[in-house]
């Protein structure tokens, strides 16, 4: 854990070395705020809760995350700076582990900072805040979920601007996948499990009810299971290269 924590914090000033973490936390707050107050209708809707806020949190996500996650790899492998990091005392996973945490953390901090709305609704009525709470965590692992594949992408190439196409792609077919236009067109040929089975991958479906405050280990379980797989995935992609 040690070697974890090191690279955690090289990788977390990192992004405070550079404009990267102001910006991306400055554009998460603009933008959760517009469409929380002015597509989401936080006031007209008249109802003390943060859902108008959540419920466009994937659809955030979607650009957002592969855009801080798309220089992880790429960068390095871009710069030879990889091959430094491999001669050091440190394996793959601990590497990949404590780049997703630090960025993870970055997402976190955003998060953190939304606090203002959540003062706003308390100020106009009496909110469930343990639905709020939920709803916080819900987002902050769907985050994380988003990350890990971004980082799997950064793996696949030196190119970052091909690393965050290719997330926002894999990223947006797992927010999409629950939708009513993708099963609809299954509906027509596929049997019912296949149906379930498609909708089951959507990031919408599992986050849906922790929006709303319903914390239930399936939802949990998913997440952190689409988490790790991806990240495996990146180890896997990594040690290939590393033997090219």
């Amino acid at each position: 854990m040690g070697n974890i924590g090191i690279l955690f914090k090289r990788e977390f000033s990192s992004f405070f070395a550079s404009p990267v973490a102001y910006v991306f936390i400055g554009i998460f707050l603009i933008l959760s705020g517009v469409f929380a107050f002015f597509i989401g209708g936080l006031y007209e809707r008249g109802q003390a809760d943060l859902l108008p806020f959540f419920n466009f949190h994937p659809w955030l996500y979607l650009f957002l995350v592969p855009a801080i996650a798309m220089r992880s790899w790429s960068e390095e492998r871009k710069s030879g700076s990889i091959e430094l990091l491999m001669t050091l005392p440190i394996s793959i996973w601990q590497a990949m582990l404590a780049k997703h945490l630090a960025a993870w953390a970055v997402l976190g901090l955003s998060l953190l900072l939304t606090f203002p709305l959540w003062l706003t609704v308390n100020y106009l009525g009496d909110p469930d805040n343990g639905i709020i709470v939920a709803a916080y965590i819900g987002s902050w692992l769907m985050s994380g979920a988003f990350l890990s594949i971004g980082l799997c992408m950064s793996a696949v190439t030196k190119n970052q601007v091909i690393a965050f196409i290719l997330s926002v792609v894999v990223c947006f077919l797992f927010v999409v996948s629950g939708s009513n236009i993708v099963l609809d067109a299954f509906k027509a040929w596929a049997p019912n499990i296949v149906i379930d089975t498609v909708a089951s991958f959507s990031f919408l479906t599992h986050f849906e009810a922790m929006a709303k405050g319903v914390i239930a280990l399936d939802d949990l379980g998913y997440f952190l299971l689409v988490t790790v797989c991806w990240l495996f995935a990146g180890l896997v992609l990594i040690e290939q290269k590393k033997a090219d």
